[in-house]
């Protein structure tokens, strides 16, 4: 009896462990150019990323930048700000990593399928096409606050 019940408490700080590594995916990050910050968040059992801020610079007449390479022309006039980039991630233990996921990158209009890991506390992200994840561009993000 006290063995089942030893194990029932290690199994339950197990899960919580896993959990606590799943959730450091969540956050507010700087992107690698630092003009941009992203809020990442679990919805739906899935991590999104969503931008929440843009330095001032990148303003044209006191307005956020728009969406403007998007292939879709009837999303051209979006505002950056607000704008879903990162969707679809799922945390993979054994691998260590947030893979399955998207990544739209507003200076070219493309989506990308992407997965992203940690290295300390720097949130690295690579987005690749075809499936071929040796072909395909990285980028570091910085944790910080909004």
């Amino acid at each position: 009896m006290k063995k089942i019940l030893l194990f029932s408490i290690l199994a339950v700080f197990a899960l919580a462990g896993f959990a606590q590594k799943a959730d450091d995916i969540s956050g507010i990050w700087w992107n690698q150019e630092k003009t941009s910050k992203i809020r990442v968040e679990k919805k739906d059992g899935k991590y999104v990323g969503t931008i929440v801020y843009m330095i001032p610079e990148k303003y044209e007449n006191g307005q956020p930048p728009k969406d403007d390479k998007n292939p879709e022309a009837a999303l051209r006039n979006r505002p950056l700000i607000g704008l879903q980039i990162l969707s679809g991630f799922v945390f993979h233990a054994g691998k260590k990593e947030w893979a399955g996921g998207k990544i739209y990158d507003p200076k070219s209009g493309k989506t990308y399928d992407c997965y992203a890991w940690m290295d300390g506390e720097v949130l690295k992200l690579k987005g690749f096409v075809a499936g071929i994840r040796l072909l395909g561009r990285e980028s570091e993000w910085y944790r910080t606050q909004l």
